[in-house]
């Protein structure tokens, strides 16, 4: 009787929106058949509750009696039950037969043929940027943070004072650039930490990198527009380029980063870059490197996007400053995001935005997005402003460094000639060269197997790579699971290595 109570309580009934009635059909009639087919068609389910039967008697101008009648003949064929004082609700197990009931269209709704809906150029060449799937972390999830240390119970403190503490206006919203506290944190702050010139006008609040990608595909791009963008590189800029009808030129890297070439950059309207920590392979772009792009870029009037999505955690070697910070010409757009410092369900980023452009910026995001949800952004600006942020970078990049150490260690101890580790500065992960012989794909198949996750790097690449290699992520995982992944991968190797040995390769064994 209790559950039965609690249910009642906490049931939310909203009015049912059901098929315009025939003339022709009697009100018993229609309403009998339109909630039969909301049942059988899934639109209420089970256990759905139905509205008071004096509430759809005035919703629809009826008698109360039809309205009890079909409840009562509904209920007789199982369809609903419930009885009086406790409410009508759709029955949790429907009769098989119910089931097999074939689809017939609801009263006084004609017949419509199914046709193919006509969409626009850009539908047909946007095509889905698979989000992060939900599932334990083990070795070596990359991209993601160590959500199991980030400090929920601090955060849900800062987020219940502001609420408690809400004002009318935070309540109303605020212009399309975003919460204007929090434009001034993130202007301070990446001024001092990542070396980017900049005032709080030039901040946009935005949902992540991904929206500064859809930004500057609207803004700055015409279908069969240039962009240039490293090989391997991050795959959803490629998805959002080609969205907006751009060719996408794929430029190679080496040591120092993104080849600044001349004849393959002719005519690029836009270059995308991670050069403090590129995605997927790690390197840092070097200082000469960045001046060329600039020099470049100035030349041949592109713009660049600088995307800052995670070197916060550098750990060795001395900081970079951000490509931003070196532009003298306003050529530079500079975004990150903090999902991943933070965690990445809190869809909060900053797109950094030369003065001359500001307002093409602003008037954008006010027919887009409107503005980033304003409640979050000025709980991230408290945790900001009162120093947790900072603490918790602190922490995570020791962490971080010590997981990136066993790593290195255990790597040198148990997969060497099999895989090499690159040499990373900073970032969630690294990536890892195999071996002449093996390829990506069989090994990230066989050390799925072994209950570890590695991603082929030529899923991040424009044509065949030169190199085969592993993205490894090592940030989400401790040092137990660190060390046991190194033990199964190197298990993987040597199998794949084998095969690849007796098919007649003349590949060294080890």
């Amino acid at each position: 009787m209790l559950c039965t109570i609690i249910m009642v309580k906490r049931a939310t009934v909203f009015e049912l929106v059901l098929p315009l009635r025939d003339s022709g059909i009697s009100a018993n009639r229609w309403l009998n058949g339109a909630l039969r087919a909301e049942i059988l068609e899934g639109r209420l389910r089970p256990g759905a509750r139905l509205p008071a039967t004096r509430d759809l008697a005035r919703q629809y101008g009826l008698a109360r009696g039809t309205i009890v009648n079909v409840f009562e003949q509904l209920k007789s064929e199982g369809y609903v039950d419930g009885s009086v004082g406790s409410g009508t609700y759709v029955s949790k197990i429907l009769p098989d037969e119910l089931l097999q009931v074939p689809r017939e269209d609801g009263p006084g709704l004609p017949a419509q043929r199914k046709r193919r809906s006509k969409v626009s150029d850009y539908a047909g060449r946007v095509h889905l940027f698979p989000n992060l799937e939900v599932r334990p972390s083990r070795a070596f999830r990359a991209n993601i943070p160590a959500l199991d240390l980030f400090p929920t119970t601090l955060w849900a403190k800062v987020a219940a004072r502001r609420l408690r503490r809400v004002s009318t206006n935070l309540l109303l919203g605020c212009g399309p650039m975003g919460y204007p506290p929090l434009r001034q944190a993130v202007a301070s702050y990446l001024s001092t930490s990542r070396g980017v010139k900049c005032v709080p006008e030039q901040v946009a609040i935005i949902s992540g990198v991904q929206e500064a990608l859809d930004l500057a595909v609207r803004l700055f791009l015409n279908p069969g527009d240039r962009v240039c963008m490293e090989n391997p590189g991050y795959p959803g800029a490629a998805i959002a380029f080609k969205a907006g009808g751009a060719k996408v030129s794929a430029i190679r890297l080496d040591d120092e980063g993104m080849q600044v070439q001349d004849a393959s950059m002719r005519g690029a309207r836009l270059v995308y870059v991670t050069p403090g920590h590129q995605f997927p392979v790690g390197v840092t772009m070097s200082l000469a490197r960045r001046l060329r792009l600039l020099e470049w870029a100035g030349k041949s009037g592109a713009l660049i996007l600088e995307d800052d999505y995670d070197s916060e955690y550098r750990y060795s070697g001395r900081p970079v400053p951000a490509l931003q910070g070196l532009d003298r010409h306003g050529l530079v757009l500079f975004t990150g995001s903090f999902s991943k410092v933070l965690f990445p369900s809190l869809r909060l980023g900053y797109l950094v935005v030369p003065s001359d452009l500001v307002d093409y910026v602003s008037a954008t995001l006010s027919v887009t997005s409107r503005h980033a949800a304003l409640l979050e952004q000025a709980v991230l600006c408290d945790f900001i402003t009162e120093g947790h942020f900072g603490r918790h970078l602190r922490r995570m990049r020791e962490v971080y460094a010590e997981r990136l150490s066993v790593l290195l260690e255990c790597a040198g101890q148990s997969l060497a000639g099999l895989l090499e580790i690159s040499g990373v500065e900073a970032g969630l992960q690294t990536a890892g060269w195999l071996c002449t012989g093996l390829g990506g794909e069989s090994v990230a198949a066989a050390a799925a197997n072994r209950e570890v996750e590695v991603t082929p790097l030529s899923r991040y690449s424009h044509g065949r790579m030169a190199h085969e290699g592993l993205q490894l992520g090592f940030a989400a995982v401790n040092a137990k699971e660190i060390e046991r992944g190194v033990r199964e991968l190197a298990i993987a190797l040597e199998s794949e290595l084998r095969t690849f040995h007796r098919s007649g390769n003349r590949a060294p064994l080890r």
